[in-house]
């Protein structure tokens, strides 16, 4: 009997061994295990900063590339538009007012009145219309025909009637306005263009000198471009114009049936008027 027990007291102490070994070798195996994971985590960590680096590269020399092409294709198109206001130029100097008046026309507009016609050009921006005053003087009832025959209502934004100029306004705009010309810069022999409503026949363009500067008008003001332009009723308020494109005038009146004797309100009169009538600044 003693001799079974010592028997069993071997085999448990046995088991007991073979136990602590087993948990052993698993603690061992799970440590190695443990620090595979954690050698590859290190390495995916590792892996990934170097794409995120990589990729941050790869990204700025694509927004390094996008940003050369953009300032490439904004060159060209800079390159374009000097080009065609340099080719109208050209035109303009050799007699060829083509390149300037398929531009300045699409911004002139015809008035019609209970009382009588003109001519108008938008200026500044939000459809803001410089015309003379007389074209509307006393009228009830008016209307603005645009380039692209479409019929406008016209709101009165005020009058100057010393230097006889008008201010309208219609709600659309989106038409181009014409740009103001100094006066200081006005020289006597300058070929300039007259576009206007002359008796009913609208957008008509008729050809030019300025044959003087600065003489004095009906009110006074030594402030009035005179030109051999072809002006007819219909043609007040339309812009005067020289060979870059600019308004260097508003035509307003011409001495009795006499011809080649025309006269426009200079530019900067024309600004000052607009600005007085605006009470703030729409044009520079």
């Amino acid at each position: 009997m003693k001799k079974h027990h010592t028997t069993l007291y071997w085999l448990v102490f046995f088991l007991l061994v073979l136990q602590v070994l087993s948990f052993v070798f698993m603690g061992s195996k799970l440590a190695l295990i443990n620090g595979e994971i954690e050698n590859t985590n290190n390495a995916l960590e590792q892996n990934s900063k170097i794409f995120a680096e990589t990729l941050q590269a790869v990204e700025a020399k694509n927004q390094k590339n996008f940003d050369e092409i953009t300032n490439v294709l904004s060159d060209q198109q800079k390159a374009q538009t000097n080009f065609q206001e340099e080719l109208a130029l050209v035109k303009s100097t050799s007699g060829d007012f083509s390149g300037v008046v398929e531009n300045a026309v699409k911004s002139v507009v015809s008035i019609s009145t209970d009382k009588s016609q003109g001519s108008g050009f938008f200026i500044g921006e939000n459809g803001y219309i410089v015309t003379n005053y007389h074209v509307i003087e006393g009228a009830t009832k008016a209307g603005v025909v645009t380039y692209d025959n479409k019929l406008w209502a016209v709101k009165i934004i005020g009058v100057d009637k010393f230097r006889d100029i008008a201010l309208l306004k219609i709600e659309n705009n989106g038409y181009s306005a014409l740009d103001l010309a100094d006066s200081n810069d006005l020289q006597v022999g300058n070929k300039v263009i007259a576009i206007g409503n002359p008796l009913g026949l609208a957008f008509s363009v008729t050809e030019g000198i300025i044959s003087a500067v600065d003489r004095t008008g009906p009110n006074g003001l030594d402030a009035y471009v005179q030109t051999d332009v072809s002006l007819n009723p219909g043609n007040s308020g339309g812009p005067l114009i020289d060979i870059s494109g600019e308004v260097v005038g508003v035509n307003n009146f011409k001495v009795g049936d006499a011809e080649s004797l025309g006269f426009a309100l200079e530019s900067d009169q024309v600004k000052l008027s607009v600005n007085l009538i605006a009470n703030q600044t729409l044009v520079n």
